[in-house]
């Protein structure tokens, strides 16, 4: 019997023909392939969507908490910040200075950060047929990206700081 995967159909008629000649007694059941490839990884595709809708809401926690503590820090170093600008520091530089601090704390959760994360991605890659191999890569590129967002985060209030008239800031006491 020869098949065409155009016309299905006819050919799922003929395979029931045959098996109700053969098998009379037990019914005609069948799933295609795709459909149950699809049904196992459908648990993998809810909680994708659930990691990613977290990982969204905590990059924006964080980010807001790293803004409030930019915020924080460029207040409490005010004084500084006008002396240094009297002196001649440029924005460059005072942006550098507030910002380095940051970067050094996203450097040390990222070394802290690799080595759990690939051991927890090894072990649930572990649980499929066909895997990925993690490359440092991957690892260095989350790590740019997460010093990227930072600086970026920082760098707002930094500027802003770093833009302010240094009169105001040694004025007030």
């Amino acid at each position: 019997m020869s098949t065409d995967s155009k016309n299905y159909k006819a050919t799922l008629d003929k395979i029931e023909a045959i098996w109700h000649k053969d098998f009379s007694s037990l019914p005609f059941e069948y799933t295609f392939l795709d459909e149950a490839v699809q049904k196992q990884y459908e648990t993998e595709i809810v909680l994708s969507q659930i990691i990613n809708a977290f990982t969204l809401m905590a990059i924006l926690i964080s980010c807001l908490g790293l803004f409030g503590l930019a915020a924080f820090s460029a207040e409490q170093r005010n004084k500084e910040i006008g002396i240094r600008k009297v002196l001649g520091a440029s924005v460059i530089s005072l942006t550098t200075l507030l910002s380095k601090d940051f970067l050094k704390l996203v450097a040390i959760s990222f070394l802290i950060a690799t080595p759990i994360s690939l051991w927890a991605m090894n072990r649930w890659l572990q649980a499929f047929a066909y895997k990925v191999n993690l490359s440092w890569w991957m690892f260095a590129l989350a790590g740019l990206l997460a010093g990227c967002l930072a600086l970026f985060t920082v760098s707002f209030q930094a500027i802003k700081a770093a833009l302010m008239n240094p009169v105001r800031s040694l004025k007030t006491e």
